[in-house]
């Protein structure tokens, strides 16, 4: 079966930084897209970035553009999302999907892992 899990989570101060991983296994990886979707407390899901599936091509939501970096590496059938000068805004759980948006009803999503920005 797909199975997407991330890690790299937990407890930031602003402005700090933090850097996601997402494993991906039951798939051929490098044939798909792949995105990152947050979701606050109390909120809906947010994507947040999509990476192409060979990597050339990356999209962001504004609000993280020029703090986040999202990049993969087929080698490895990971994707990653570098977060910088990381904001109270940016408090959510942060999943790991397949497809340009993962808001589909075909794509995938792993467990999640909470970041928490707070002082």
């Amino acid at each position: 079966e797909v199975q997407l899990v991330e890690s790299g989570g937990g407890l930031v101060q602003p402005g700090g930084s933090l850097t996601l991983s997402c494993g991906a296994s039951g798939l051929t990886f490098r044939n798909y897209a792949m995105s990152w979707v947050r979701q606050a407390p109390r909120k809906g899901p947010e994507w947040v970035a999509m990476i192409s599936s060979s990597g050339r091509s990356t999209y962001y939501v504004d609000f993280v553009k020029g703090r986040f970096a999202i990049s993969r590496d087929n080698t490895k059938n990971t994707t990653y999302l570098e977060m910088s000068s990381l904001k109270p805004e940016d408090t959510a759980v942060y999943y790991c999907t397949t497809g340009r948006t993962g808001l589909d009803d075909s794509d995938y999503w792993g467990q999640g892992t909470q970041v928490i920005v707070s002082s």
